[in-house]
């Protein structure tokens, strides 16, 4: 079956000596392995746009089974600025890592998809690309199968802070309730009240957020224990971010 998407590069491979198997994350088609032949060679017209960090409408021979055959794109949109910022790519590759491994391949996710190219976007536009990635992990959950009660107490619905997490209760709990649950984070009530902004904002509101470091600081330990308790999901990208924020505190040392 021929088909035409917009798509995003999830990552690019070599594959023998001159051929490339690309990862693509479609708009209609989901997530799609193409096979490019080569795919190395200087004039290959369609080496620009399986590049890292690019977006383009993508076309080829879609298959059911195996791979997939890129044969053209066209509307070719790099993002410029997350190819060249070592910290701003690290980021933008684990989220679109989070994308992959959050939905099955070849299974259409077209607001995942949006999603991915407005987050990508605002980090494209210079945006802190940490607070945006926190946004997009505490809203993709639920493509884990992740139901947590980040809007009001989980025990008696109470909307007013301030609240603190509790992984018993699988959510907020307020004041009133603290003392149902001694092994809640105790967690900054400021983190407690991003979980739920970052939860509650429509992804075309999105735009520049500023957040303390120490803020940022905490809200991503309560961010890695949310993931290591229900998701279990571990990137190397996650892991590359952690050792870059070494290299950034020894640059400004």
């Amino acid at each position: 079956m021929f088909g035409e998407s917009k798509g995003i590069i999830l990552y690019s491979r070599d594959h023998k000596e001159k051929d490339k198997l690309v990862k693509i994350f479609t708009e209609k088609y989901g997530k799609l392995v193409f096979y490019v032949k080569n795919a190395h060679r200087k004039n290959n017209p369609l080496g620009a746009s399986i590049l890292p960090m690019t977006a383009a409408v993508y076309s080829g021979e879609i298959k059911s089974e195996g791979l997939s055959f890129l044969n053209a794109a066209k509307d070719i949109q790099p993002y410029a600025h997350l190819q060249q910022d070592i910290f701003a790519n690290a980021y933008a590759t684990y989220v679109l890592g989070l994308a992959d491994a959050a939905i099955e391949d070849k299974k259409a996710d077209p607001f995942l998809f949006r999603f991915c190219q407005i987050i990508l976007a605002q980090m494209d536009l210079g945006n802190d690309p940490e607070v945006l990635t926190n946004i997009f992990e505490v809203q993709v959950l639920g493509r884990f199968g992740v139901s947590l009660e980040l809007d009001k107490c989980a025990l008696c619905g109470n909307t007013k802070g301030p609240f603190d997490f509790s992984e018993k209760f699988h959510g907020l709990l307020c004041r009133r309730h603290f003392s149902e649950d001694e092994r809640r984070l105790h967690t900054d009530p400021k983190v407690c009240y991003l979980l739920q902004v970052f939860n509650q904002l429509p992804p075309q509101r999105i735009g520049k957020i500023s957040v303390s470091p120490a803020t940022k600081e905490q809200l991503r330990a309560v961010l890695d224990e949310i993931y290591d308790e229900y998701v279990g999901v571990h990137l190397k990208s996650k892991h590359f971010i952690a050792e870059m924020k070494k290299w950034q505190q020894l640059m400004q040392d």
